[in-house]
């Protein structure tokens, strides 16, 4: 299995399970879920700010974090009866590994024809 540095000191296995990135992506496909992670960005966010400035009911907001918290691009931590969200950096340098992966290596080899003709 194949290791690339992505930041210092930081190695990601560029082996992803198929499952995960399906679900990331998914989570990635709306506009709602971006403008969350958008919101993350800048720190924590209580559920309350999050319906604040995004405009959006409390209990549809909470539908996109769950999905944005089971691809695992989101982690909650509880205070009192609030939830706060923030970015889980880890599945983001993650994804960006994988998809850095389908890039062509510098000391790549060109491919050989499969077909004789």
């Amino acid at each position: 299995m194949r290791m690339t540095k992505v930041a210092p000191q930081i190695r990601i296995r560029l082996k992803v399970d198929p499952v995960l990135v399906a679900r990331i992506c998914h989570a990635l496909s709306d506009a709602t879920r971006l403008a969350i992670l958008d919101r993350l960005r800048n720190g924590d966010q209580c559920v309350c700010d999050l319906v604040d400035v995004l405009g959006a009911g409390q209990s549809r907001l909470s539908f996109h974090l769950k999905t944005l918290k089971d691809a695992g691009l989101v982690r909650d931590r509880k205070d009192g009866r609030w939830v706060h969200y923030s970015l889980n950096t880890e599945t983001f340098l993650a994804i960006e590994a994988f998809l850095a992966s389908f890039r062509k290596a510098e000391d790549a080899t060109e491919a050989q024809a499969c077909c004789k003709t």
